[in-house]
């Protein structure tokens, strides 16, 4: 499999870019994570010509609304533009990533709760500079910090969107057409209902609606609207309805036991004495005896490498 692109705070590899020179290495991210993807590490304040050691800085609010970023020591350092010139520079490379794993609590880097400060009293409101250009400019970009890694939810639920970003990216430079999208949509349908069932069916509506001469119009809402719902994170009743409806398409073909044990399984998830992974093992194990169409093309039951592990946990 060809690596995905993926961008990453360049600390979090090992690179001494922080302000002191020194790094913040995290090796999930590099020796797991890493298998699988490629990475673009970027630092915007080495960018921006900031220096190795440099001064530290924070984000202030100068005046109501207004949020600069500035020296710790000296508020009069200002370095907002610096930052933001730097990070608009970045728009090509960064139009090609699947994926942006930054570091929290940045001034720069940070994707939310970073302090900003008012009178010298901190409130964790902010977003960093380059974090929050890649969040307007690339909306529908998978966006995590590294310290929100160490939460199976918020873990799976990132790698997913950027798996799913890399097979949308590999359709649309196939070439997109109207059966291109409507099969997108099939394979990818249920994992959106693991997140959010209602704008499930909204996707399903927008596709229903695609032909040759809205296609690129619907092609835009589908993406924004697809990543908005996959970043809800899936919960444990969702996933429930989408095992029973599963489920649904083996009840012509499993005796009266494997039925039982399905159920007595789906319902061990459902208050938490199992993981995820074993109702899905079990359903692929009755699928391989009994395939179906529609299951078969279907991400739900596999929506990422197996060797990743991330569904052993939620």
């Amino acid at each position: 499999m060809t690596k995905i692109p993926v961008g990453i705070s360049s600390c979090l590899l090992g690179h001494e870019v922080r302000y002191d020179g020194a790094h913040k290495y995290h090796s999930y991210i590099e020796r797991t994570l890493g298998q699988y993807f490629e990475f673009r590490a970027f630092c915007p304040e080495v960018e921006a010509g900031l220096g190795i050691p440099r001064p530290c800085v924070q984000l202030r609010e100068t005046a109501p609304g207004v949020i600069r970023c500035v020296g710790v020591k000296d508020h009069g350092f200002d370095v907002t533009e610096r930052l933001e010139q730097a990070s608009a520079k970045q728009a090509d490379w960064l139009a090609e990533l699947c994926g942006y794993i930054l570091k929290k609590d940045s001034p720069s880097c940070g994707m939310e709760r970073v302090k900003v400060y008012k009178n010298d009293i901190p409130a964790r409101c902010g977003t960093g500079i380059f974090a929050g250009f890649i969040q307007r400019r690339f909306p529908y970009l998978p966006i995590e910090e590294e310290g929100r890694l160490g939460d199976p939810a918020l873990r799976e639920n990132f790698i997913q969107r950027v798996f799913v970003l890399r097979r949308w990216r590999e359709l649309t430079e196939a070439g997109l057409n109207v059966h291109g999208l409507m099969s997108f949509h099939s394979r990818h349908k249920l994992i959106a209902m693991s997140h959010d069932q209602n704008q499930a069916r909204a996707l399903g509506r927008l596709v229903a609606d695609a032909n040759a001469a809205n296609l690129t119009e619907i092609a835009d809402a589908y993406l924004a609207a697809l990543m908005a719902c996959l970043k809800v994170v899936a919960t444990r009743g969702n996933h429930v309805n989408v095992l029973q409806h599963i489920q649904g398409y083996l009840k012509l073909k499993l005796d009266s036991d494997a039925k039982q044990e399905l159920v007595e399984t789906i319902e061990a998830y459902r208050t938490g004495l199992l993981p995820l992974i074993v109702p899905l093992t079990l359903l692929k194990h009755h699928f391989r005896r009994e395939p179906d169409p529609f299951i078969d093309q279907s991400f739900y039951l596999s929506p990422h490498p197996a060797e990743l592990a991330l569904l052993n946990a939620i």
